[in-house]
């Protein structure tokens, strides 16, 4: 059964680009202009969405070295104790809505002071896995196909990473022990 997964995890890029072209072919596409037109579209969004993407790293940064981020968490953190939420995954949960990487930054530091097979290491794992980039995806996805109003997108998206939150906690508290 691995050696299929194996075998089938590799095969599985080149048949999929040998099935877009047989499809463009048999369909008789003129696959290559195809192909560059797409390409230049893409490069086309990524000028479009650098400026938002550069502008929400640099305020994840300027969150993370003011100590705003810090401060928003002790402000929180009474909250986060009276529902059993450990302090160290607020700032977590703050940034992995602007920033996965900055997120990911967190997470390692949370791997290196309390291990990763600590309920808050094993909590914090699940919170990213569970939680989505939004604000980035929002911006930067929103913007790329015409969309002004975001409408019910943002409040449910901070009930989900709340939601989540106490999701991970839960997760983390009954596999851990």
């Amino acid at each position: 059964m691995i050696k299929m997964l194996d075998f089938l995890s590799v095969c599985m890029i080149p048949l999929l680009i040998f099935c877009i072209v047989g499809s463009g072919v048999v369909n008789k596409r003129p696959v290559f202009e195809d192909f560059t037109e797409g390409a230049t579209n893409g490069l086309k969004i990524i000028v479009e969405i650098a400026p938002t993407i550069i502008g929400l790293i640099v305020a994840v940064g300027v969150l993370r070295t003011s100590g705003a981020l810090d401060l928003l968490s002790q402000w929180m953190k009474p909250l986060a104790d009276l529902f059993s939420i450990p302090a160290e995954l607020l700032p977590l949960s703050i940034v992995k809505m602007f920033s996965a990487s900055g997120a990911n930054g967190l997470l390692f530091d949370i791997f290196k002071e309390y291990g990763t097979d600590s309920v808050i290491g094993f909590s914090a794992s699940v919170l990213l896995s569970c939680t989505e980039t939004l604000f980035y995806t929002v911006s930067v996805y929103f913007m790329s196909v015409g969309i002004g109003k975001t409408r019910w997108t943002i409040p449910v998206g901070i009930v989900i990473a709340i939601f989540s939150l106490f999701l991970s906690v839960w997760v983390a508290g009954n596999n851990i022990r």
